[in-house]
């Protein structure tokens, strides 16, 4: 169980009602969507323009930036959905952005990334090591870095989510979130426990990356190698630990980490995708998945939510996912 509510909240709430009201233009509202037969709700941050739910922080970020830095531009790093987010809000609101990727991003989100203007640097496939080359562009060309996770604007824009889902199903018991760097469970929790402290806020993670479960356990950030993560197939998962402020959210706010297996979570993506009607990446689909698999182990939920945070996945990944047999 997270400790009780700080007097003063980490990210306050106020800042994520206001983060609301200035994405408003830019990006979807998505829908709660219910998974047929399984009496559970999908909110599918898929629909999104770029297909995950790292626009709402990509544009709170950006939007926060000052005329003279939006002028230098901005650099960001990632395996694909942030990278996605930041070079398309970064497009909209005509602001140059370099982004760094790792050599093992799949080759849609890179391939978008660059359709969307910004320039695009490859180097390995360690998170430690696009940090380090994000941060040398920062200081050589004068950039402004956007952060993928730990970041207090890029949390109060994914808390966005969380408080959609309060005011579509305000009697909410269980929320489901994917855990990577932190973001999106950061923003999701501190949003549902400052308005709503009864509701349970539970991230999930592939066993193969479960990092941020060891760390909540444990009581001390843990930290996989590249190697030890880089086996999952949620590319989107695949960070090594949480972010500093992140890890100081979840330890306030979050209930519980759990894993899922990746036969599940392929399972879920090929569920998602031709029962609900809503096509997931596996990164997206660990949630789904333990809604279907796990739930003895989340216990009673009453309502319950699960984030789908994106859909953009390869055509022979998807392919591969839809034809296999459900056992």
């Amino acid at each position: 169980m997270p400790s009780a509510v700080p007097a003063s909240p980490l990210i306050p709430v106020q800042d994520m009602q206001a983060a609301q009201l200035r994405l408003r233009p830019y990006i979807v509202r998505t829908p709660l969507v219910p998974f047929p037969l399984e009496g559970f709700w999908l909110k599918p941050e898929s629909l999104q323009p770029t297909g995950a739910f790292k626009l709402r922080g990509a544009f709170n970020a950006l939007l926060s930036l000052s005329p003279e830095a939006s002028a230098r531009g901005v650099v960001a790093h990632s395996s694909g959905n942030h990278a996605q987010a930041v070079a398309y809000a970064a497009q909209q609101l005509g602001i140059p952005a370099v982004i760094v990727m790792p050599s093992n991003a799949p080759r849609i989100k890179l391939e978008m990334t660059q359709a969307f203007g910004a320039e695009v640097i490859v180097v390995g496939p360690a998170s430690e090591e696009r940090a380090h080359r994000a941060k040398e562009l920062t200081h050589s060309r004068g950039l402004t870095p956007i952060a993928p996770y730990d970041d207090p604007r890029i949390i109060a824009g994914a808390g966005t989510v969380g408080l959609e889902i309060l005011e579509d199903l305000p009697d909410i018991g269980t929320v489901l979130v994917p855990v990577s760097g932190g973001g999106l469970i950061s923003g999701v929790a501190a949003a549902l426990k400052q308005l709503h402290p009864q509701v349970r806020v539970i991230g999930v993670e592939p066993e193969l990356a479960a990092d941020a479960r060891d760390s909540l356990r444990g009581g001390q950030l843990v930290t996989y190698s590249a190697e030890q993560v880089g086996q999952t197939l949620a590319d989107g998962l695949r960070v090594q630990h949480l972010g500093t402020l992140n890890w100081a959210h979840v330890q306030a706010y979050v209930d519980d980490i759990i894993t899922v297996t990746e036969s599940e979570l392929r399972r879920a993506a090929r569920d998602t995708t031709l029962r609900a009607r809503l096509v997931t990446e596996p990164s997206g689909a660990v949630t789904a998945a333990a809604a279907l698999f796990r739930r003895a182990e989340l216990g009673e939920t009453g309502p319950l939510v699960a984030i789908l945070s994106g859909g953009n996945l390869d055509t022979n990944l998807l392919l591969e996912l839809l034809s296999e047999d459900a056992p």
